[in-house]
């Protein structure tokens, strides 16, 4: 029998460590750090007008339609491709100067997202839930305008090399993030009300540390440089207005894209793509606080057990995207993701089990990571001029952001109708759509296209 010492040389092996080591050294890449803390600074609001944000309104007696609904509050999220021609085109008055266009626009856009978190965090669920709702809103629309530069500067500030560790870097940041801003949140609140603060000023306290921790976002812009395609594309249109500048960002985007062969199916695959997620998701946090487990237990199990299979599965990712076909990775993040949500079915037959929901949990932020660099690296591939980076980025991820605002508001309607283990079951299903739209565009040579245009 042939033993693999046999059969495998010391260069190969030799070649195996360095394909490693390199592999590992590209995290360490300047650029690469910066996208990651960028990516930190992306993820951290998404939960405070989401999942946290749910937790807030549960523990105020909001009932299950009503949260299920707030879901919409993440239509700035789906329409932001409106506004990020303004981006591509338009300077910001002196920060542009100060730091370049994408940067100008970076810190923009973090002042902007500061000042709603504050504004959110002094609402009251049980007493206004409008005006918690439109605090909600303005956090949403100032996160998706800072999403917009982000990534913009991302996809053109990374070599082709850089941009697989990137998306692995930029999820794993982002998962970091939506940590911070639902475990940490919930541990701040608690920890709040033991120093003796009633619960409304504790949740106000606990969304006012996450707005100072923003900074952390604004100190990557400062220290980062503007991308060189940036600054191209700045100089190509610097005699035109800044009203033909905004007209030909948005026309140029939505022209080249949308004239691309088999469009339709590209924009419908992109929407249901990570619907399977985010149809169970919206109904996550109320799920295991009805079920029995406490604030405590969420914070520590569901957002901090599953930090290191978000990270691990982000990585994995990163790596699956560096050695594999993209409709291979697509093929596995999208099965992968869709099945993991029969763990929570399993996790409602077994009730209040600590280990339960955390294997559960594991399960789904591992697939889920990896799901989600592979998206990331799809969306980016579909992305070919500097010129209007920030539309044609918008323009893609509003569609994704479809699923998660409106075809998943009605999750807590079909969670009381149905009970949480069928509700579970029925979220796998949602996943055939793409998978189907999926087999469709590998048949019409889509992916093959997409492999050229990047040389």
């Amino acid at each position: 029998m042939t033993t693999p010492d046999a059969t495998t040389t010391p260069q190969d092996k030799s070649a195996a460590r360095a394909s490693w080591r390199e592999a590992m050294a590209v995290y360490l890449q300047p650029r690469v750090l910066i996208v990651l803390f960028l990516g930190f600074s992306s993820g951290l609001p998404l939960a405070l007008s989401g999942s946290t944000l749910l937790v807030w309104m549960r523990e105020s007696g909001v009932d299950l339609g009503t949260i299920g609904l707030f879901a919409l509050v993440g239509t700035p999220y789906t329409l932001k491709f409106l506004w990020a021609p303004l981006a591509d085109a338009l300077n910001v008055p002196l920060l542009t100067r100060a730091f370049g266009r994408r940067r100008g626009w970076l810190v923009f856009a973090q002042l902007l997202l500061i000042a709603a978190i504050v504004l959110l965090a002094f609402t009251d669920p049980a007493r206004s839930p409008f005006y918690v709702a439109l605090g909600a809103l303005l956090v949403a629309a100032a996160s998706a305008t800072q999403d917009i530069v982000v990534d913009a500067f991302r996809v053109e500030s990374l070599s082709e090399n850089e941009q697989a560790a990137g998306m692995a870097a930029y999820v794993a940041a982002y998962r970091v993030g939506l940590l911070i801003s639902t475990a940490g949140v919930l541990f701040l609140v608690s920890g709040f009300e033991a120093w003796g603060s009633a619960k409304p000023n504790a949740w106000t306290w606990g969304y006012l540390v996450m707005a100072a921790m923003v900074l952390l976002g604004t100190a990557a812009a400062l220290l980062a440089t503007e991308p060189e395609q940036s600054k191209q594309a700045a100089e190509a249109t610097r005699g035109e207005s800044s009203f033909t500048r905004v007209v030909n960002a948005a026309v140029g985007a939505f022209t080249e894209f949308l004239t691309r062969k088999d469009v339709m199916a590209i924009l419908a695959f992109v929407i249901f793509y990570k619907f399977t997620d985010a149809f169970s998701g919206t109904m996550t946090a109320p799920f295991v606080i009805d079920l029995g487990f406490t604030r405590n237990d969420y914070a520590a199990i569901v957002k901090g057990v599953g930090l290191a299979a978000t990270l691990i599965g982000g990585f994995a990712g990163g790596f699956l995207a560096r050695a594999w076909s993209l409709e291979a990775c697509l093929w596995t993040g999208g099965i992968l993701q869709a099945v993991s949500n029969l763990a929570f079915a399993w996790l409602a037959f077994v009730g209040v089990n600590q280990w339960a929901l955390a294997l559960a949990i594991t399960v789904e932020n591992f697939t889920g990571a990896i799901g989600t660099v592979i998206f990331v690296a799809y969306l980016s591939s579909l992305c070919q001029s500097p010129l209007h980076t920030a539309t044609q980025y918008a323009l893609l991820t509003a569609f994704a952001a479809i699923g998660r605002t409106y075809l998943s508001s009605g999750a807590g309607f079909v969670a009381q109708a149905t009970g949480w283990p069928l509700f579970f079951i029925l979220s796998v299903l949602v996943a055939i759509p793409s998978l189907m739209l999926l087999a469709w565009l590998q048949h019409r040579g889509h992916f093959a296209e997409l492999r050229r245009a990047a040389g």
